[in-house]
């Protein structure tokens, strides 16, 4: 038992928040089907099962292009803080340390610790690619949401289409529609609103005992420093 409550402890922020996620996405689900019952209802048409919601193209579209928005923040947000500076945030490097930093100051080769990753001692390709893993990992997983944003907003929009009696469009002619662009673009601004207000707004602002904030009492113009 006290096992598993220091493992709970342990790794309470990401239980926390990934439990809030597959509720939110159950959530969603639910509200998904009935929304699209509805609209077959009102087109007559035969409504689906939770199960066969969950494998319409209208549930993946919905799902993925908010994955895909997440996704670009935190890649900009991660390879963006190596170079962009912000005067007083915490959410900024010092201002002298925009840049990859030396390898002493990223424990890297000759300066590795004795508990640093193993590829943090490798040279060459390994070590170029691991100092590069964060970025890397969430720029992949953005293009991979993005596109599969676009084969499930291409089905959906054919159906949408087919029911209206309208022609269906190829998948390179959604790439440049309306409907495409709109589903991105409203979470992508979205997402860059939220990481420059932070960015900003911990400036000034404070919360008490969040690593996301300086300490209560730190100078608005100290930078880097984290509570």
């Amino acid at each position: 038992m006290r096992r598993v409550l220091r493992f709970f402890r342990n790794n309470g922020l990401t239980i926390a928040f990934g439990t809030a996620f597959l509720l939110t996405l159950l959530g969603q689900a639910i509200a998904g089907q009935a929304q699209f019952n509805n609209r077959l209802a009102a087109e007559e048409l035969q409504q689906v099962s939770f199960g066969g919601y969950l494998l319409t193209s209208d549930f993946a579209v919905d799902v993925t292009e908010n994955w895909q928005s997440e996704y670009l923040q935190f890649f900009l947000y991660i390879f963006g803080t190596v170079w962009l500076l912000q005067r007083g945030s915490p959410e900024s490097k010092k201002l002298h340390k925009a840049g990859l930093e030396s390898d002493e100051e990223q424990k890297v080769g000759a300066y590795a610790q004795p508990d640093s990753p193993r590829w943090a001692y490798a040279g060459g390709i390994r070590q170029a690619w691991y100092s590069r893993s964060l970025g890397t990992v969430m720029c992949t997983l953005f293009l991979l949401s993005w596109l599969t944003q676009s084969v499930a907003g291409v089905a959906a929009y054919n159906e949408e289409q087919l029911r209206g009696l309208q022609p269906p469009i190829s998948w390179p002619a959604y790439l440049t529609s309306a409907d495409f662009w709109v589903r991105t673009l409203q979470n992508w601004q979205s997402e860059l609103l939220a990481v420059g207000s932070m960015a900003i707004f911990s400036v000034y602002l404070r919360q008490r005992g969040s690593p996301e904030s300086k300490p209560v009492g730190t100078a608005h113009t100290t930078t880097g420093i984290e509570g």
